[in-house]
């Protein structure tokens, strides 16, 4: 009965991207963990009801839902913003949201190009990657994920230079003087894929792709990423188009940019922690 089972989901298959118009459409929920002892108060470790605390406040920048639209060479990558409510703690300060703009990456695999439209801190950036095949490696464990089989592959990546989770303040005690240029050791990290072979486009979530599958599920660090919802041939195909708004920029310079931005927060953070707001108290 299963090997009729499967060669009934490859004749789909087989028609179904046979087609010259073909569209999807999956919908993917991402999950981030953070270390909440990164936010101490003077040096003090937070209790478990502030750790509750910031945990909620940083919900919908921990968790999103994002939508993918792809056809057989190209895709389009956007978060599905919704509302949200104002979450700044007394009325102190940006929000982290407000420093990251939701960004619309977009992929095209045959003609090996890869952009990104984002905002930081109120300015538009149009942001170009070189699209170099990644180096999968493709394993024989797989699992269910829905109505699909998937198949496992790894991959080991530089992490990203520009995590937010950086942003604290020391911790009591704690030396805060820049290690130099030689000391410093580029991290990497191992992604876990989970793509099925029933969709035969080789495409995934944000800059992902290369595998012989769609990716319905992807583990990088401490963020999780899962498809939830598959449409094939919806009824209303959206346009799927390159960005062109925004400062053209290479991936480098935009990270070298960045950087420089964050470490000028970090050290505001760290001179309120050496006593900033010194004069502000109740005497």
């Amino acid at each position: 009965m299963k090997p009729l089972f499967t060669f009934i989901l490859i004749f789909i298959s087989i028609i179904t991207f046979g087609q010259r118009d073909f569209q999807g459409q999956a919908t993917y929920m991402s999950k981030t963990s953070i270390d909440l002892n990164n936010f101490s108060r003077g040096g003090e470790q937070p209790s478990e009801a502030r750790k509750k605390e910031i945990q909620a406040r940083m919900k919908s920048q921990l968790e999103k839902t994002f939508i993918l639209n792809f056809d057989k060479t190209s895709s389009l990558y956007k978060e599905d913003a919704k509302l949200e409510a104002p979450t700044t703690e007394g009325g102190r300060g940006p929000r982290l949201g407000s420093f990251f703009g939701g960004g619309t990456k977009y992929k095209n695999t045959k003609d090996k190009v890869a952009l990104e439209a984002t905002e930081f801190f109120g300015k538009k950036f149009l942001i170009s990657d070189e699209m170099e095949q990644p180096q999968w490696e493709l394993g024989a464990e797989t699992k269910q994920i829905g109505n699909y089989v998937c198949y496992k592959a790894t991959l080991l990546k530089d992490a990203n230079p520009i995590d937010f989770s950086n942003f604290r303040r020391p911790r009591k005690g704690e030396k805060t003087e820049e290690k130099p240029t030689e000391e410093k050791e580029t991290k990497q990290i191992l992604v876990t894929a989970w793509y099925t072979p029933q969709i035969p486009v080789s495409n995934g979530p944000g800059e992902y792709w290369g595998l012989p599958g769609l990716i319905l599920e992807l583990n990088e660090g401490t963020t999780t990423i899962l498809c939830t919802e598959i449409i094939l041939n919806p009824s209303e195909k959206k346009e799927i188009k390159a960005p062109s708004k925004g400062k053209k920029i290479t991936r480098k310079k935009y990270t070298e940019t960045i950087t420089k931005k964050m470490e000028e927060l970090k050290q505001n953070f760290q001179k309120r922690g050496r006593g900033g707001n010194r004069g502000g108290g109740r005497s």
